[in-house]
C-alpha cells in the first residue's frame, strides 16, 4: 500500500536462485566440479567473514580443506558461478577470516548490503538442515536432496522442504503518535514495534489485530502492509505492518511486555538521536527500525 516504503536490510540477495537445476543430479555434479563454484562456510551456525570490519564474506573454493567433507547446500549463481553454503562443525578459522554469529554481525553496523542478504538466506537453510535432521512423520533420520532445498526419508518416503515461519511487526500510530514497547527479554531500556508469529488459520490483518490487543491492549482500525525482510533467526519473514488505533490506554500482558509507551515524531527523533536517556531505538539493520523512521519521514502512516 505504501509505495514509498523503505527496502528493509537482508532483502535483494544478487543471487539467481536457479530452482531449476535443483532437481537436475547431473547438472548439481557437473557445477560442484566447476573451478569457479565457492562456499560459504558456517561453523555450526556462525558465519565466516574475511576483513578487519567483516567487509568481506569468506568464500572458499570448494577443494579447500575447510569445506572439504562438507554438506553442501546449493544456494544459487552469481555471475553465472555456482555458490553454496557449507555445513561444518566448530572448527578453526584460516588466516585472515572470523566465525562469528551472524545477529551479532548484522547488529554491529559494520556488515550490510548485498553480502548480508546473501549471508541471510544461506543462514535460514543451515538453520533448517540443522533442526530437520529427523522425519517428522517417522522419527527416522533423513537425507538432504535436491541440492539441499528437500530433505527425503527412505523409511517412510515423507519429503521436507524448508519452511519460513510468517511474523508480523507493526507500527501502530495514534494521532501523530506511535506505540513502541519494551519487551521483557529485551536489553535494558531498548524500546521497538511488538511482533508475534501468524497462527494457524490467521491472515496477516487478524494477526496483527489479535497480537495488538494481546500484548498492549489496543484495538486496531486501518491495517495495511508496509514492507517486510527475512530474519533467518532462526527461519522467519517478517511482514512490516501500518496500523490505527483511537485507543490511548495500554494494558500490558505481563508475561512479554515490561513497558510500552506513545512517542510524537519529535520524541522519535529525540530517541534515535539518543537523547532520550531511557530509551534505545531498535537497530537500523531490523525492519523496526525501518518502519520507525518510515514513520517519522512520512513514507508509511495516515497522520
Amino acid at each position: 500500500m505504501f509505495e514509498n516504503a523503505s527496502r528493509p536490510d537482508l532483502t535483494y540477495a544478487p543471487l539467481d536462485r536457479a530452482a531449476h537445476l535443483r532437481d537436475d543430479p547431473a547438472a548439481l555434479d557437473a557445477m560442484r566440479g566447476r573451478p569457479d563454484a565457492r562456499a560459504l562456510p558456517f561453523a555450526k551456525r556462525d558465519l565466516l567473514l574475511n576483513g578487519e570490519r567483516y567487509e568481506r564474506l569468506g568464500w572458499t573454493a570448494l577443494d579447500d580443506p575447510l569445506v572439504t567433507g562438507a554438506e553442501l547446500i546449493f544456494l544459487g549463481l552469481e555471475d553465472s558461478a555456482p555458490r553454496y553454503a557449507a555445513m561444518l562443525e566448530e572448527t578453526e578459522a584460516p588466516a585472515g577470516g572470523t566465525f562469528i554469529e551472524m545477529r551479532t554481525a548484522i547488529l554491529s553496523g559494520d556488515f550490510g548490503g548485498e553480502n548480508a542478504a546473501t549471508a541471510s538466506g544461506a543462514l535460514a537453510m543451515v538453520n533448517w538442515h540443522r533442526t530437520h535432521g529427523r522425519c517428522a512423520r517417522c522419527g527416522e533420520a533423513t537425507a538432504m536432496t535436491q541440492g539441499g532445498w528437500r530433505r527425503d526419508c527412505a523409511a517412510c518416503g515423507a519429503t521436507h522442504f524448508p519452511r519460513t515461519d510468517p511474523v508480523v511487526i507493526m507500527m501502530i500510530e495514534r494521532d501523530g503518535h506511535c506505540a513502541l514497547a519494551r519487551n521483557v527479554n529485551f536489553p535494558d531500556n531498548l524500546f521497538s514495534c511488538i511482533a508475534g508469529f501468524v497462527e494457524p488459520g490467521e491472515c496477516v490483518e487478524e494477526a496483527v489485530r489479535r497480537e495488538s490487543f494481546e500484548e498492549l491492549g489496543l484495538t486496531l482500525g486501518r491495517v495495511a502492509y508496509a514492507s517486510s525482510q527475512p530474519w533467518p533467526f532462526p527461519m522467519s519473514l517478517m511482514m512490516g505492518c501500518i496500523a490505527e488505533t483511537t485507543d490511548e490506554a495500554f494494558t500490558l500482558e505481563a508475561a512479554e511486555i515490561a513497558e510500552a509507551r506513545w512517542l510524537d515524531r519529535d520524541g522519535v527523533r529525540r530517541m534515535l538521536a539518543g537523547d532520550i536517556p531511557d530509551m534505545m531505538a531498535p537497530r537500523k539493520a531490523a525492519i523496526a527500525g525501518t518502519l520507525l523512521r518510515d514513520w517519522l519521514e512520512g513514507r508509511i502512516g495516515w497522520t
